[in-house]
């Protein structure tokens, strides 16, 4: 088997049919009243499309050869007629379809949202979330067109075709007969297109997703990008992508519009085959031509339903990849579920103990060797240690983030893997050394912290991080619109927003992941002032990265290599011979910094 038949093997695990079902069976139910209206209106455009071609023989008879005037009135106005409830029935039913197609695509997005929300952090370091929300805003839209596409090819074009083949069964059976023998060639022909467009299909969305990906990145960068002078190796990376993407748009067409050559070859032959029947029969048989003149129309007008039809099925693998591919991230199993029967963790001390826990990010190293510690409840306790000690890593498994593969995590006795993530998290505070903010206003992002919060209570929350006065200098005062992850703000000013959201939350275990690393002195100094007040009464886990925190914390934990080395207080571990904490603290000297490097793990 070679690489591109095992690709369309891998493609096709889930068929075009199996596809439908779900989307029909996940959506029918909820929009049949719609879509029976749309139906409705759709069979009135194919009896109207029929009554049309089948008339034109009493058009052609009364008229020409008869010559009967009140008749061809008759006749005339109820052509009119049925064109006006044609043009009717197609606006009812586009006007339906299209408001059903725009629930269904709302519908998705709630729901696309709603699950990513519920998948653990993992999942997000494995997918470029540029790519990741570029592949979601090109295929939502698939689960629309299988549906409306199924909708109107069948109650449409396939009852219209039905009709005007009845037209013509009734005028000609024989030659009806003979035209229809000639289609099986071309329907294999389209068969054999749409395996091959599938596989195309989804080169392509890959393709557009890592060009849309790439200039996000990119303009989410841009800073970097022009600071190091990237643009010319940029632009060669985005030409690559951008020429793979166009590459596989070339060949999509190329399939797709095979299908024109197929029916138009198809269609040319039934057509001047019947017309030369048609002529001789009138000719030299000296046969009425209103039959055949029905016969005729009934043939043409059937070439656009019939065209449709035979393009339905490159048109619904299109939208069938689009569909599978959004699928496959709403059926991604969150890694992290609650237990059966979960309890709810209820705090008393909040203090936050390891026992012998091992950690690795999928099958790289392992991080973590075995940790055991003890932070008490209602004190400070500092992690040390140098750049990959994994300090970052411990704070991310408190949250879970993660779920450690052997050991266990336990707050005021209980095991967080047996408790609800819920009730874990909302009890607990965390401030990272990255500040982020979300789109809206200065008070909207501090009131993420709680949200039933007052605007009073935001406000005492900005004055504890030191954050008021600041924010009472902006244009709009709280109400000021952050920009785009806050970069109308300071470093500083972020972070003291993110630590009076922290504050508002006003959760017995706050998590501290190196909140002052990326700061100059003076925000430093206003950051810190606002740690102390927010560390205040609680249980505190700080990434030790200033020597204040360190000098102030009730324990201190040295990490080295992913294992505990060390334990106890500034005093004791500084004056200890020999130990990791007091060599790095001489090698400071009297300086009022510890710098460890920023945890990359």
């Amino acid at each position: 088997m070679n690489v591109k038949d095992r690709k369309l093997r891998e493609v096709d695990s889930e068929t075009t049919t199996g596809i439908l079902k779900r989307v029909i069976t996940e959506n029918g139910r909820d929009h049949i009243r719609g879509y029976a209206v749309a139906i409705a209106c759709l069979m009135v455009v194919a009896a109207t499309t029929g009554f049309i071609a089948w008339i034109s023989e009493t058009v052609v008879n009364e008229a020409f050869a008869n010559r009967r005037g009140d008749t061809v009135l008759l006749i005339c106005f109820s052509i009119f007629a049925a064109f006006v409830l044609r043009g009717l029935a197609t606006y009812g039913q586009a006007v339906t379809l299209s408001k059903i197609g725009n629930s269904i695509v709302a519908r998705y997005k709630r729901r696309l949202y709603m699950h990513l929300m519920a998948l653990s952090v993992g999942y997000f370091q494995e997918k470029r979330s540029a790519q990741l929300t570029a592949k979601i805003n090109q295929n939502v839209a698939g689960i629309r067109d299988v549906l409306n596409m199924t909708v109107t090819s069948i109650a449409r074009d396939l009852l219209t075709l039905v009709a005007l083949v009845g037209v013509m069964v009734s005028k000609d059976w024989l030659l009806s007969l003979i035209i229809l023998l000639v289609a099986p060639p071309m329907l294999l022909g389209l068969r054999y297109i749409s395996k091959r467009l599938r596989l195309a299909t989804r080169e392509a969305v890959e393709a557009n997703s890592s060009v849309l990906g790439a200039v996000q990145e990119t303009i989410q960068g841009i800073s970097i990008v022009k600071a190091f002078t990237m643009e010319d190796e940029l632009r060669r990376k985005v030409e690559r992508i951008i020429d793979r993407a166009e590459s596989r748009a070339n060949r999509i067409a190329r399939l797709s519009e095979r299908t024109a050559p197929l029916t138009e070859t198809f269609a040319g032959l039934a057509i001047s085959s019947v017309l030369a029947y048609a002529s001789l029969r009138t000719i030299y048989s000296n046969v009425a031509p209103g039959a055949l003149f029905a016969f005729v129309t009934a043939l043409l007008m059937a070439y656009d339903p019939a065209r449709r039809l035979a393009r339905l099925q490159l048109s619904l693998e299109r939208a069938a990849v689009n569909a599978r591919m959004l699928y496959e991230i709403l059926d991604t199993v969150p890694h992290q579920r609650d237990l059966p029967g979960a309890a709810e963790l209820t705090f008393s001390e909040a203090t936050v103990e390891f026992r012998g826990v091992r950690f690795s990010y999928g099958n790289s190293e392992e991080i973590l060797k075995g940790v055991s510690f003890r932070a008490e409840g209602g004190k400070t306790t500092a992690l040390v240690g140098s750049s990959g000690a994994g300090k970052s890593t411990i704070i991310s498994l408190i949250p879970r983030f993660y779920d450690p593969q052997s050991g266990a995590i336990l707050i005021d006795g209980q095991d967080i893997a047996t408790v609800t993530k819920q009730s874990l998290r909302s009890g607990l505070a965390y401030v990272s050394q990255q500040a982020y903010l979300f789109e809206g206003s200065i008070r909207d992002n501090i009131r993420y912290g709680r949200p039933e919060a007052t605007d009073a209570e935001v406000e005492e929350a900005a004055r504890l991080a030191y954050a008021h006065d600041f924010i009472l200098a902006q244009p709009q005062g709280y109400d000021t619109p952050v920009g785009e992850q806050g970069m109308t703000l300071s470093g500083g000013q972020r972070q003291r927003l993110s630590i009076a959201r922290a504050l508002l939350r006003n959760a017995p275990l706050l998590l501290l992941d190196e909140a002052t690393s990326a700061l100059d002195t003076e925000s430093e100094a206003a950051v810190q002032k606002a740690l102390d007040q927010a560390m205040s009464g609680r249980t505190v886990i700080v990434i030790a990265h200033r020597l204040s925190t360190v000098v102030n914390a009730d324990k201190i934990v040295v990490m080295k290599e992913g294992m505990v080395v060390e334990e106890g207080t500034h005093e004791e571990l500084a004056h200890r011979p020999g130990g990791l904490y007091a060599r790095l603290h001489n090698l400071q000297g009297s300086a009022l910094e510890l710098t460890v490097g920023a945890d990359v793990t």
